[in-house]
């Protein structure tokens, strides 16, 4: 499961690890590329014990003590007294910093490596040394000018010029890097998802808001321009999105089935207006009596989406100004009854509380089989509470990527404390791509061939 979520991690951000790739090959390619090449080149040299008796035990001696001689020997080895006699004084240090000196582990051997630029020069650096450190021991080993050393230093293997550098590695840079360049995005990705508390998934959805999704919206690039779905003939992905919500809708309840519903969602830009707009188009092609209600009289939208008159409507029949019959309006084929918002009142919460809105209601209601109201944002502001308490539900609408898991709690306890039932919720502008959506269709090419349009009359209706 770990996997399944670290992959869908990095296809949903593939342009920031692509990126990252692309800077860890850049860096890896710049990093060998300004490197200078370093040869290497060994010897190997045999510390031993003089034996002056030759009998056994002496004989054993001398072998521990060139035992004991040789980690000694390995500090000594890339001291300044000894690397001095082998290069220029402004040199040593680098010299001693390119020599590297070890003990062959249960041996007498001592191996040197020496590093440089020049593969000629390494060879001949490590040859050098190899000579004068023998010549130092065979010094310092002496308890007496005269006398012979105690334990001398031998060349064994001398060093040979080496063909290939030993860094940069190409390879193991461009490994390096690639590695290091994952590693690092993976986990500023895994950082930022756990940090982030959008809601991007109906388990992240249901989860906030403990009820079901009843819909998942797909986003397309003309809905801002054309929110709709009466286009193309209602043939696309968001079209069948929303007849799913029809059809889930109408099953939410059998022995409470919702006759007025509330559309709202937690902060504004969410999508609430389109999604009342487009559900009631569906239940209206279904055979049902429904009624577009806008309810926000605050920043009423609904006539702007259908294109009709909007100066006439709720607030004129709330004041008493106007008949209800007098201001509803008859949109689309087949008809669907709209109910414009009218003007901006002063007062929109006092308005929508008040008994002739509930009055209003019970006479749509009747007159209808669905009456759906668009209303305004749950958090900024209290009408679309106080119009959930007169209605027989409440649909949330959230925006993927948007809307935050504590705005849908803090959404959805503010309907529970006023008792008000929370139907379902959709999840709006899926990207396409997105595991989420599960669009039907109209996005694996399974539209209908235009030849091919089969007409049906559907003489009873029902529901969907």
């Amino acid at each position: 499961m770990e996997l399944l979520y670290y992959t869908r991690l990095a296809r949903r951000n593939w342009p920031l690890v692509l990126l990252a790739i692309l800077l860890g090959v850049g860096a890896a390619t710049a990093i060998t590329t300004v490197t200078p090449p370093k040869y290497v080149a060994t010897i190997s040299m045999l510390v031993s014990g003089h034996d002056r008796e030759g009998s056994l035990s002496t004989a054993y001696q001398a072998g521990m003590l060139s035992a004991q001689r040789v980690h000694s020997y390995a500090t000594l080895l890339s001291s300044r007294r000894v690397v001095s006699q082998i290069t220029e004084e402004d040199d040593v240090e680098r010299l001693q910093a390119n020599i590297t000196a070890e003990a062959v582990p249960g041996t007498v051997l001592l191996r040197a490596t020496v590093g440089d630029p020049d593969p000629a020069r390494a060879a001949a650096l490590a040859n050098a040394l190899g000579e004068r450190f023998a010549k130092l021991i065979d010094q310092i080993e002496r308890p007496t000018p005269s006398s012979r050393p105690i334990v001398k230093v031998t060349l064994v293997d001398r060093a040979e010029t080496p063909e290939a550098p030993v860094s940069p590695r190409p390879v193991v840079n461009l490994v390096m890097g690639l590695l290091s360049a994952l590693i690092l995005v993976m986990a500023a990705v895994v950082v930022r998802d756990r940090l982030d508390t959008t809601i991007k998934s109906t388990e992240a959805l249901q989860q906030a808001s403990g009820s079901s999704t009843l819909g998942i919206i797909g986003y397309e690039r003309n809905a801002r321009r054309h929110p709709l779905i009466v286009r193309n003939q209602g043939r696309s992905s968001r079209s069948e999105a929303f007849r799913t919500l029809r059809t889930n809708l109408q099953f939410i309840g059998v022995d409470r089935q919702p006759k007025s519903l509330v559309v709202t969602s937690c902060l504004p830009a969410e999508g609430k207006s389109s999604v009342s707009a487009n559900l009631a188009i569906t239940l209206a092609q279904a055979g049902w009596r429904v009624i577009l209600v806008d309810g926000d009289l605050r920043r009423p939208t609904i006539p702007a989406y259908l294109g009709i008159e909007g100066t006439t409507g709720l607030t004129d029949v709330l004041i008493g100004r106007a008949q209800l019959k007098e201001v509803i309006q008859i949109w689309g084929e087949p008809g669907m009854s709209v109910l414009p918002s009218g003007q901006v009142p002063p007062n929109p919460s006092e308005l929508l509380g008040s008994g002739g809105m509930r009055e209003m209601l019970a006479q749509l209601t009747e007159m209808y089989d669905m009456v759906i109201i668009d209303a305004p944002p749950l958090l900024p502001v209290t009408d679309a509470a106080t119009l959930g308490a007169l209605c027989d539900g409440a649909l949330l609408v959230t925006r993927h990527g948007k809307t935050r898991r504590e705005h849908m709690v803090r959404a959805t306890e503010l309907l529970a404390s006023i008792n008000v039932r929370v139907v379902g919720t959709v999840l709006n502008f899926v990207p396409l791509k997105d595991n989420s959506y599960f669009g039907y269709g109209y996005g694996y090419g399974y539209e209908a061939k235009p030849e091919a349009k089969v007409k049906a009359k559907v003489k009873h209706p029902v529901g969907v």
